[in-house]
């Protein structure tokens, strides 16, 4: 005999104004379900959850909780009032005796307990609110993106914690890797309608690609059937009057029907253009290290960076993956060692706080107000990648409707603040791409989009991310801290480097020796990229005749000094009215110009040569 639900939701209906957000929804869990909620961001994900948690009332239908049943729905934004500490707050509410629940719930989470939240960050106030949901332990929990903020250490922990409970959940997660592991059906929230299939985060896009083509194919019926009907109504005029007025209010009942369907909507128009090429060589550090109250934050690190990678900073919470992107992109200085930029580098960065918005500002003001796109606030264009642009007309591109367009960043969602940065940076040319977080609160479908953004991306990715599947897909090079300050470099994505550390560890025994050598970072078969710096003092054999190691010497100063003349070279032809007022040394600068920049290149490509026969 089959058991009875543990909650059902009946022809529940809710809107605010336009197309419904849940038309006469029914719905019912089962004490062993295991649900992924996905749809497009805005869709209704959080609001269904809220339904199912109670926290907000529908216009019409009946929620029932099966008496006794427990329900638990992690906070996105906890009320701390009250409590002096995260642990207080995660502790409130349990049973005497049963704080041990908020321990090992905090340690698997990495939360500091003791941490005043009033001090705490969004991540850790959000961290404090699944550790009470987890401690709770209810019949069936709620969570809404429980990823964020967590590094991969936690997500593995929280995905073996909930794999191993006997609650029922619902899980809202970007993280697919996370979905496809733990999940045994599926509810899509699409255009008003919650679909269910009882299969697990896996089968979903083959299942929802059927439902779209599905949908064309009874959209081109209907089109076909109000044609053929429209058609009649023009030529047929002259039959039965009767009749007639019968074929006349079926061409109506077609037309109203296509009407009233709601269309899908599109995928966020993402585009990417690089802009003029960098050098070949991106980034040059050379046994670089950094630390912060005499603890090493990085201890001696070097890599060689190309123009084309995509390279991955993986780590827990707190290793050293920001520090370390930091120095490499030119914005923090190591405390030892050296590090070359490479010429004519265009970055934009997008960064996990969403800094670059403004919460007061409009969506309007937010892409027209941009000083570094040139143009102002009052005006209705934005520069996209040189091109002028209607703001609305580029909003849409992001699935933003024209009545958003003057409303403030505030009342976004996550997922829509990450799209309208996308939005704002991606408008800009560049050749450098520093990703820091930016798989956060994006939904499937934008998220397949940026992979193939990134892919088509003739420039240089930096990427920081705790998405394994993410990973993946788009890191050719990952550097992982290991704790300590050891930064160590593999080929490919997340799956590669766990390969290759499990092999590494199988395969190395602790050896005891008389006098133990500084270690040596070893090249891991990435063309281009390494991390071969010997100590400092031995001497070493380079294969290099006497003309071509003064050659390596030298090639340094005059890379610099080339890089310094092209600059100069930019700066005169970015000079106003140039063109028209002098053409003659506007032409004589575009061709010095190409020939320094040749001439860099060429340099680069010697000393790479050269530098890697001196190391071999």
């Amino acid at each position: 005999m089959a058991r009875p639900p543990i909650l059902t939701l009946s022809d529940i209906h809710l809107g605010f104004g336009g197309d419904p957000l849940l038309d006469g929804l029914d719905l019912s869990i089962q004490r062993s379900d295991r649900i992924a909620l996905v749809g497009r961001n805005g869709s209704g994900k959080s609001t269904l959850m809220k339904i199912i948690a109670g926290r907000v009332q529908p216009d019409s239908g009946t929620r029932f909780l099966t008496p006794g049943v427990a329900v638990g729905y992690m906070e996105q934004d906890p009320d701390f009032t009250g409590f002096s500490t995260l642990g207080d707050f995660a502790v409130a509410g349990l049973p005497d005796g049963e704080d041990y629940r908020v321990e090992i719930a905090a340690e698997g989470l990495q939360l500091q307990v003791s941490l005043d939240p009033k001090a705490a960050s969004g991540g850790e106030r959000r961290r404090a609110a699944l550790v009470r949901l987890l401690a709770q332990a209810p019949d069936l929990m709620l969570l809404d993106e429980p990823t964020n903020h967590l590094d991969i250490a936690a997500i593995s922990w929280l995905q073996e914690h909930l794999a191993s409970t006997r609650a029922a959940f619902v899980l809202i997660s970007h993280d697919r890797a996370f979905l496809r592991a733990l999940t045994r059906a599926t509810l899509w929230v699409d255009r008003g309608v919650v679909r269910r299939q009882d299969k697990g985060f896996d089968a979903f896009e083959d299942w929802r690609d059927r439902v779209f083509e599905e949908e064309e194919l009874q959209r081109h019926k209907l089109n076909r059937l109000i044609k053929s009907e429209a058609r009649w109504a023009v030529e047929g005029i002259s039959a039965r009057r009767k009749r007639n007025q019968g074929r006349v209010r079926r061409l109506a009942a077609l037309r109203a029907e296509r009407a009233g369907q709601i269309a899908r909507v599109g995928v966020a128009g993402l585009a990417v253009s690089s802009g003029p090429k960098s050098g070949r060589l991106v980034v040059d550090a050379r046994d670089i290290a950094k630390d912060y109250g005499g603890k090493p934050v990085l201890r001696p690190f070097s890599i060689r960076v190309m123009r084309g990678e995509r390279l991955a900073l993986v780590g827990p919470n707190g290793a050293g993956k920001t520090t370390l992107l930091n120095m490499l992109t030119g914005a923090l200085a190591p405390d030892r060692g050296d590090i070359r930029l490479g010429a004519g580098l265009l970055p934009v960065v997008f960064d996990q706080n969403r800094e670059a918005l403004d919460p007061d500002a409009t969506l309007w003001e937010t892409l027209c107000g941009d000083a570094e796109l040139g143009v102002s606030g009052r005006n209705d264009q934005v520069m996209v990648r040189g091109t002028p642009r209607h703001v609305v007309g580029y909003l849409k591109d992001f699935l933003f409707d024209e009545s958003q367009a003057r409303g403030p960043v505030r009342a976004l969602s996550g997922g829509e603040r990450a799209r309208l940065l996308l939005a704002k940076l991606l408008a800009r040319p560049s050749n450098l791409l520093v990703l820091d977080e930016p798989t956060n609160d994006l939904d499937v479908e934008t998220l397949d989009l940026l992979q193939e953004v990134l892919d088509g991306y003739e420039g240089t990715v930096f990427l920081v991310s705790h998405d394994r599947d993410f990973l993946d897909r788009v890191a050719t090079t990952t550097v992982a801290m290991e704790g300590d300050g050891r930064a160590v470099i593999y080929a490919g994505g997340w799956s590669d480097y766990q390969a290759q550390k499990a092999a590494h560890t199988a395969q190395t025994r602790p050896v005891q020796t008389a006098k133990k050598e500084p270690p040596v970072k070893r090249d891991h078969g990435r063309s281009g990229t390494r991390a071969a710096a010997k100590p400092k003092g031995q001497g070493r054999r380079t294969g290099l005749s006497y003309i071509e190691q003064r050659r390596l010497q030298g090639l340094p100063d005059e890379m610099a000094r080339l890089e310094a003349e092209i600059a100069r070279l930019e700066s005169f032809l970015a000079t106003p009215d140039l063109f028209a007022t002098a053409p003659e040394k506007f032409a004589k600068a575009s061709a010095a110009l190409s020939e320094r920049q040749q001439a860099l290149s060429a340099a680069e490509d010697c000393w790479l040569e050269l530098a890697e026969r001196a190391e071999e």
